[in-house]
């Protein structure tokens, strides 16, 4: 089968997956239709809960191994929408949808691309496909989950929309549970340990605080107060107020050394991390990958949104069609052209890396 027929047919396969719902967690229709996908092509899968996976004919023990990964959840659909989000909708070039830009496009060119190479004797790596569950809920039956079960993965291309520019880096996420402590009361009395009060200064805290190691790639870390809760009376002065603090990890810090510091400098009565495994990732820009995609033409960047790249602990690159800002926009959409280029640029970068010379 031809490039273009088989670009016709991915694009084919991101319609349907459109139009069958597929929020996080509950992805069960849209894993059969990947399925019929690998049966189509007879290509042999697993498929463990919603996550479906393939490894490439000639797997040979030896190679290192190169993932191919995308997600085919969904958020749901905000409520600025005026398209059915569930219809695929083309209109001149662009393809309107939930998940088609995020990251539907991204994964119906992976799978495309892991057809075109999978029967390969001559390749330099093993190659996986995963097109995973639950990235958008940071579920327990995504990707994380799949780590254990499919070969050891050595490095990994993570498609999301980046106008097939590559990421390099990527930044870790940590949330933050804080309490600010006082003194409850009648709000008739005077109370000079008011916790309400006392937020003041530790909220300029957080507007204020820089943590001391930059990133080239990422920049510095971001820090912001993204909730805060208080008080159920109007005449009672509460005990605490609690803070949620959301945390955007560059690739000079571990997410642990993060919590370290906040435990340790932090003027909160208590700071408790959510979960420390949505780590920041990385590429050497001396990977053959980011070497090949720079002879391409194609642009590094550091990426502030998370993906399941914070899932691994190898080296990950995030490359895909679409752009990331309209992700999670009302009215979705992926440009048909850009499917049809990023099918184009991610085989020739694996032309340029995996094929022997």
């Amino acid at each position: 089968m031809t490039i273009d027929k088989l670009t016709e047919k991915a694009i084919s396969l991101l319609k349907s997956l459109i139009e069958t719902q597929s929020f996080s967690s509950e992805e069960e229709q849209t894993a059969a239709l990947i399925e019929a996908w690998f049966q189509e092509f007879n290509i042999p899968f697993n498929r463990t809960k919603n996550n479906v996976w393939a490894t490439n004919k000639h797997f040979t023990k030896g190679k290192p191994t190169l993932l191919l990964n995308s997600h085919h959840d969904t958020v749901k659909p905000n409520s600025a929408y005026t398209n059915d989000p569930f219809k695929a909708i083309v209109e001149g070039d662009k393809l309107y949808g939930l998940g088609s830009n995020d990251a539907g496009g991204c994964l119906v060119s992976l799978i495309a691309t892991f057809t075109i190479f999978y029967a390969n004797e001559n390749l330099n790596y093993n190659l996986v496909m995963v097109a995973s569950a639950e990235e958008e809920s940071s579920g327990p039956n995504g990707l994380n989950s799949m780590l254990s079960i499919i070969p050891h993965i050595d490095v990994a291309i993570v498609g999301e929309p980046t106008l097939m520019n590559l990421a390099v880096a990527e930044k870790g996420l940590v949330v933050f549970d804080a309490k600010v402590e006082g003194t409850p009361s009648h709000a008739a009395h005077p109370n000079n340990n008011n916790s309400i009060y006392n937020t003041i200064e530790v909220l300029q805290w957080f507007k204020d605080f820089k943590f001391k190691k930059s990133s080239e790639a990422l920049g510095d870390v971001k820090m912001t107060v993204t909730q805060i809760n208080a008080g159920k009376q109007h005449n009672v002065v509460p005990a605490h107020v609690d803070l949620v603090v959301d945390v955007r990890v560059n690739d000079a810090y571990s997410n642990q050394e993060i919590a370290t510091i906040l435990k340790e400098q932090s003027p909160c009565s208590e700071i408790v991390p959510r979960s420390l495994r949505l780590n920041s990732s990385s590429i050497s820009s001396n990977h053959d990958l980011v070497k090949a995609g720079i002879a391409m033409g194609r642009e590094t960047y550091g990426s502030p949104t998370l993906s399941d790249q914070s899932v691994l602990t190898c080296q990950s690159l995030k490359l895909g069609p679409g752009d990331s800002t309209r992700s999670h926009s009302a009215n979705e959409f992926i440009y048909i052209s850009e499917i049809e280029e990023g099918i184009k640029i991610y085989i020739e970068l694996l032309n340029r890396v995996i094929l022997k010379q």
